[in-house]
């Protein structure tokens, strides 16, 4: 099956060689075809170029089976990477939500049993089922608004059986959906109530049972740590850390959320593929980050939702960083997966240009994600996952127009998606 979009007003983050990522000055710039046409055929990406150039004779005559979509007055970009959620989770909590509006912080909640722990509770008595059908709602929702790959972690079960749970439930996801699926093992999210002053008990737990299971049955790409003030220390998250390596399981680190703890440096240490949240970010992280394999990755959504300092991004980036951003999609503190909506805090929150943005929520994730060989721009060879916009005036719209959906159909794997039938 061959898929043509033809009388592309701007094919946008086009690649003729493709890149892993985009760091420092780099970021402000994005490669775009005007009146363009792109070719996928199966669920890759064939060809593309400009309307002048283009030979339809030829491209019929090489695929039997054809379909053409006229673009007229739109643009198409790749889909959207969304490298950091949470979103396998039984239930919402906004009753904590008042609680954050009458001025509770995150970890005053967390040491009172909600946060996580509320959560955990949950998750013990979900069955599978159910666990499964709200998850792929969630999956349905996000691919609305134009993402084409996600990570989803595990953290909610805080027992081997629980977080089995989620991880077989994720696995299923990945069977089912068109997305491109990534599982994160996080046992390690917060400490049990039962665990409550033996927190070194637990990480013996997650060390000796918890991450050989998990590789033994093949349930996660990587293994997370939540390094923090109130959570795991940096020796705790070593041994975590060191165990994954051992299973060869890549490491990931919720670090600098909530104080500046050594968690940006531990990452960098154990070649992390990245490192999430960063609101406490300071020089020594900075150099720490540069000529590393570890992505940082700033997540907006938690912060906004959370009234909390912003992570320098702007500071990262003109030091030389590369700089990724992700939805940490999740009940408590980022109750939404939306991408676009991500894209416009990159601007309006951490003053990021729009190209900026684009590169932090697409190549950029995709590398976060290990996925940047297929995923994160338009390049011959890679995953046909693309989306095209509505009529907009210019990219410059993608993140100023923050309340609307500009995405007006969503094509993953080379296929257009029926979100009705889906």
């Amino acid at each position: 099956m061959a898929l043509l979009i033809e009388n592309i007003k701007k094919l946008v983050q086009v690649e003729y060689e493709p890149r892993t990522l985009v760091k420092g000055k780099e970021m402000a710039q994005l490669q775009t075809l005007d009146n363009a046409w792109l070719l996928m055929v199966e669920d890759k990406i064939v060809d593309f170029g400009s309307m002048d150039s283009i030979d339809k004779e030829s491209l019929l005559f090489r695929n039997e089976e054809f379909e053409v979509i006229d673009a007229t007055g739109k643009m198409v970009y790749p889909s959207f990477v969304d490298s950091h959620t949470h979103l396998v989770y039984p239930a919402s909590r906004e009753i904590e939500y008042v609680d954050k509006i009458k001025g509770l912080s995150y970890e005053e909640i967390a040491r009172r049993g909600g946060g996580i722990l509320n959560t955990a509770l949950g998750m013990k008595d979900i069955s599978e089922e159910t666990l499964y059908n709200s998850s792929m709602r969630r999956l349905k929702e996000i691919m609305a608004y134009g993402t084409g790959a996600v990570e989803i972690k595990s953290g909610y079960g805080l027992s081997l059986e629980s977080e089995l749970k989620m991880l077989r439930v994720i696995k299923r996801l990945k069977e089912d959906s068109p997305l491109t699926i990534r599982a994160t093992f996080l046992g390690a999210h917060a400490v049990p109530i039962e665990y409550k002053c033996r927190q070194k008990k637990y990480v013996d737990l997650v060390v000796n049972e918890m991450i050989p299971r998990v590789a033994e049955e093949g349930l996660a790409d990587f293994v997370d740590v939540f390094c923090d003030k109130g959570f795991f220390t940096v020796e705790e998250t070593a041994r975590m850390l060191g165990a994954a390596r051992q299973h060869g399981l890549r490491g990931k680190i919720h670090a600098n959320e909530l104080g500046l703890t050594g968690g940006i440096q531990l990452g960098v240490k154990y070649n992390a593929l990245s490192v999430d949240h960063l609101e406490y970010t300071g020089d020594a992280e900075i150099e720490a980050l540069l000529n590393s394999e570890t992505m940082p990755t700033i997540l907006p959504g938690a912060a906004f939702f959370l009234g909390m300092k912003y992570a320098p991004a702007r500071k990262m980036i003109d030091a030389g960083l590369p700089l990724a951003m992700a939805s940490d999609f999740n009940p408590g503190s980022s109750p939404s997966g939306n991408m676009q909506f991500i894209l416009s805090m990159a601007s309006i929150a951490y003053r990021l240009l729009p190209e900026e943005g684009i590169n932090a929520t697409t190549i950029n994730t995709a590398y976060a994600m290990g996925l940047s060989h297929e995923l994160g721009s338009i390049a011959k060879g890679k995953k046909a996952n693309v989306y095209i916009t509505k009529e907009i005036p210019s990219i410059e719209f993608m993140p100023y127009s923050y309340g609307s959906n500009k995405v007006e159909t969503l094509i993953l794997n080379g296929r257009v998606m029926d979100m009705e039938k889906f």
